[in-house]
């Protein structure tokens, strides 16, 4: 009996497991991924079980992360229900599936929990958020599955109505951030920066700023200001900023993802 069971490995799935492997021994992590050639060698890369199927992954794993495309949940759903009983956990990462439709399809008694991780995993520095089902969950139970979602980065308990909101401030966030650094970068190499000095300028920026909203407990308007001398450069450029629409075309980019979250 493996502990955690990977259903699906493709970015978000591939960013967990390796994750998860700083704590906790490839020998009690498993997946499932029809490319056999790819199973194997993530297989050997990792140290963590290649499992042919995904009715074979559930069986033998106590917890079992369902890492699939939305598309895919239903046919994933049937095939793995006839071998679940009560000692299982599902954890399910799909947005648009909320635990009341995965007890539809598993049986009311499935013990599940909806968690919306983020690619930043795979580097220890991951963003989860978690929703838990109404059953009843043991202290160590509780235990081991805060220490997996920890393994890779930071955890937080949110209402589930909440678990739209979390798809856009983590789990969708880091392209917005990606695209902001690739373009920080143009702007740097434009004035002659020289690419791979740009990216890592640009991206320890980023790194070091959000350290200091998340150290410092300061209000992130305040940290702005701070860097905002009276008739300086960077007032300048929040100026610029503020008339090409920086902050309304974030706050779009949320509505947008929560709206495509309720439509799946």
């Amino acid at each position: 009996m493996y502990q955690f069971g990977f259903i699906g490995m493709g970015n978000m799935g591939s960013a967990m497991l390796k994750g998860c492997l700083s704590v906790f021994p490839a020998s009690a992590l498993a997946f499932s991924r029809k490319d056999a050639v790819k199973g194997k060698a993530l297989s050997l890369e990792t140290g963590a079980v290649w499992v042919d199927s995904n009715r074979a992954c559930a069986e033998q794993s106590r917890y079992i992360i369902l890492a699939v495309k939305p598309q895919f949940y239903d046919g994933v759903l049937k095939e793995i229900q006839p071998v679940l009983d009560d000692s299982r956990i599902i954890i399910s990462l799909a947005p648009s599936y909320t635990i009341a439709d995965l007890k539809q399809s598993l049986g009311a008694s499935a013990r599940i929990i909806r968690a919306m991780p983020n690619t930043p995993a795979m580097v220890g520095e991951g963003m989860t958020g978690l929703s838990w089902s109404e059953d009843v969950f043991s202290d160590t139970e509780r235990q081991e599955l805060m220490q997996f979602f920890t393994s890779f980065g930071k955890t937080e308990t949110v209402p589930e109505n909440l678990m739209d909101a979390v798809t856009a401030a983590s789990g969708s966030s880091p392209a917005f951030i990606y695209m902001m650094i690739e373009a920080l970068a143009d702007g740097v190499v434009k004035y002659g920066m020289p690419r791979d000095k740009a990216y890592t300028f640009v991206a320890q920026a980023v790194l070091g700023s959000a350290k200091m909203v998340l150290e410092t407990d300061e209000h992130p308007g305040v940290l702005k200001d701070k860097v905002c001398s009276p008739g300086g450069t960077t007032i300048a450029a929040v100026a610029a900023l503020e008339a090409s629409g920086f902050r309304s075309s974030l706050i779009e980019a949320v509505s947008a993802v929560c709206d495509r979250c309720r439509n799946m």
